[in-house]
């Protein structure tokens, strides 16, 4: 395997990021990576998140390899120095940005776009002032900015800028809140190994926050971050699927989302670490890493890969065989369960949404029931999959699990909520970001309301394959549009998830016809051996 495969996929997407680049030095957005703004004028405000996009490029304006023509082009500076100069022009004076609406102030935005800006102005060797000026404005927002919900990848991303810019500035300004925002980071690990993200353990956001603590290590060695790096890596290894794949529908925030540069910077020290990105390069290497080729997403795995690629080391391990037995991460709520030559991976908290492979294919990706209902003149999604407390029961060759069916989250804006919502950060809205934000995570992301519908699920090992029995319960069917089990539903708003991944080629298991024959009070079952 070559690690000229990081560079080359990442390479690829140059190109479209170039293209949401306004290039035009005598324009007044000369360097804004927001693309709907500038050109469309579809928006009122450019995102701060997009000025991340100066790091992909410096970078690859440094990655030597076959093939690269932005390799050492002197236009490449020229757009990341624009570029950094526009995050610190449509930032707010205080140092903060916005991302999805105005006077949002968004941590997650911040941190990324100054992390992009402070690597890449080291990378090129930039001198500028107004640069460095904007750097410091940033990271003292950031250094006591305390958003809503626990993203602990966020918190990462914001002590390696304090400790990045304190080194490019020579400071101990930052000290104690650099150190303070690491213990925050380190009390966020569960002690099975995982990092907290909103209602639990998602794995793949999980491999950002190794790699801003891989990086933190590199640059201040610290016994306890190394310990908690081991745990950390050594639970990112139970995700690798056999087949290079990695994380899913059954993780807290549902991505398939694999950063493999941490991976590099542990594995100089940590062997083992290396043997996980070798895994996923196996399946990047057969097409079964997801597509982050969007407007907004493009760029973290892009400069991601081009690191990996630079750290690449050298001298790998031999391959190990996997694991075989039960792995139950009680606190997670996930069970991975390796035997002969199957590996079922399943959450408990999600109403027992599975992957399943069978030596290294996937043969089955299971998101549970999902109802189409009419309800007082709306459609609305009756789904078994959202994150709850539900009644499990697990033995050594049985899980069973049951519950209700949650109405999903299917929040669209509309011009009213629009402009209600610029009405609201126009004026006092703008005073209370944070209490707007811990709002709109209710409405989008965390909670669950009950439906009247309620589901049994039992996978039983038998003869060399998994038995699922299926039963969904209701005193009424009336109503009932459509029904059925599709391979890749979700139902929160999270920003990584709902790329397209190969495994979701798999096609919808439709039990409409079998729902319409049912009376008042009967239940639909079924049952299939995988």
């Amino acid at each position: 395997m070559s690690k000229d495969l990081f560079a080359r996929e990442a390479l690829a997407q140059i190109p479209k990021i170039l293209t949401l680049l306004d290039r035009n030095a005598h324009s007044p957005t000369y360097g804004c990576f927001d693309r709907n703004f500038w050109q469309y004028k579809i928006i009122d405000f450019p995102s701060g998140m997009s000025q991340e996009f100066v790091l992909p490029l410096a970078l690859a304006y440094e990655t030597d390899v076959p093939d690269n023509p932005f390799y050492q082009q002197p236009i490449i500076r020229d757009w990341v120095e624009a570029g950094i100069l526009y995050a610190a022009k449509s930032g707010h004076p205080d140092g903060s940005c916005d991302d999805y609406f105005p006077f949002e102030r968004a941590g997650g935005a911040a941190a990324f776009s100054l992390l992009a800006c402070i690597e890449s102005y080291t990378q090129l060797g930039l001198n500028n002032s107004t640069a460095l000026s904007f750097f410091e404005r940033r990271a003292d927002w950031l250094a006591h900015h305390n958003e809503s919900g626990r993203l602990t990848n966020h918190q990462a991303l914001i002590v390696l800028c304090l400790e990045l810019l304190s080194k490019l500035l020579q400071t101990s300004k930052w000290d104690k809140a650099r150190v303070q925002r690491l213990e925050r980071v380190l009390s966020w690990q569960n002690p099975e190994g995982w990092f907290q993200e909103y209602e639990g353990c998602d794995p793949g956001y999980h491999t950002l926050t190794i790699s801003c603590l891989a990086r933190i290590y590199q640059l201040r060695p610290d016994p306890r971050l190394k310990e908690a790096l081991i745990k950390a890596v050594e639970l990112a290894a139970e995700f690798v699927h056999p087949d290079g794949s990695y994380g899913g529908e059954y993780t807290s925030r549902n991505t398939y989302n694999f950063f493999p540069h941490g991976f590099e910077l542990i594995g100089q020290w940590m062997p083992e670490a290396l043997e996980i990105s070798d895994r996923f390069l196996v399946g990047l290497t057969n097409g079964l890493a997801p597509c982050y080729a969007d407007d907004h997403i493009i760029g973290h795995h892009t400069w991601n890969y081009l690191l990996t690629w630079r750290d690449f080391v050298k001298d790998r391990p031999k391959p190990t065989l996997r694991p075989t037995g039960r792995v139950w991460f009680k606190e997670a709520k996930i069970v991975i369960d390796r035997r002969q030559d199957t590996e079922l991976y399943l959450a408990l908290n999600k109403g027992g949404v599975f992957k399943l492979f069978r030596g290294n294919q996937l043969i089955a990706s299971d998101t549970q029931f999902s109802l189409q209902v009419l309800e007082g003149g709306k459609v609305k999604n009756a789904v078994a999959h959202l994150v709850d407390t539900y009644q499990v029961n697990v033995t050594e060759n049985e899980i069973a699990i049951q519950g209700q069916l949650g109405w999903a989250k299917q929040k669209q804006m509309t011009p009213a909520n629009l402009l209600i919502l610029r009405v609201v950060m126009l004026t006092v809205g703008r005073f209370f970001p944070n209490l707007i934000r811990k709002l709109l995570q209710k409405v989008l992301i965390t909670g669950k309301k009950a439906s009247p519908y309620s589901f049994r699920r039992r996978l039983s090992w038998k003869d060399g394959k998994w038995h699922v029995i299926d039963e969904l319960q209701a005193q009424s069917w009336e109503g009932v549009i459509s029904a059925g089990i599709g391979c890749d539903q979700t139902s929160i708003y999270v920003v990584m998830s709902r790329t397209f991944q190969r495994g979701q080629l798999q096609p919808w298991l439709d039990l409409t016809p079998e729902v319409k024959k049912l009376v008042p009070s009967e239940s639909l079952k079924i049952e299939r051996y995988l």
